[in-house]
């Protein structure tokens, strides 16, 4: 697991049902591409966070494939449509194999 990484996430608190809400998301995360060396020449491993999703009370909203070009703390912003009350799910998976995730509930009001 990389050290430091924190997700952080901006949903409305509340929505009328039918609105399209806008979605902001940044996870702390180095994003090694594997083409930088070390001081000692070597190639420093590549180390990135590969794929983010959100979902939508289990329905997939998002879902973005991450090359290493992404800059360090990648920055998602996307738009969502909310048809009711309920929550989101944000998941950010590593290249070691560790899984980030948050979860927002919004309301309808």
């Amino acid at each position: 697991m990389a050290s430091g990484v924190k997700p952080r996430v901006k949903v409305p608190k509340k929505a009328s049902a039918g609105d399209v809400v806008t979605i902001k998301t940044l996870i702390s995360h180095k994003m090694e591409s594997g083409q930088r060396k070390g001081d000692d020449g070597a190639l420093i491993p590549r180390s990135i966070i590969n794929r983010f999703t959100a979902d939508f009370n289990g329905q997939n909203v998002i879902d973005v494939t991450v090359e290493p070009a992404v800059s360090t703390n990648p920055y998602f912003q996307f738009e969502a449509l909310v048809p009711e009350a309920g929550e989101f799910k944000f998941t950010w998976y590593d290249d070691d194999g560790s899984v980030y995730e948050t979860a927002k509930k919004i309301a309808i009001g």
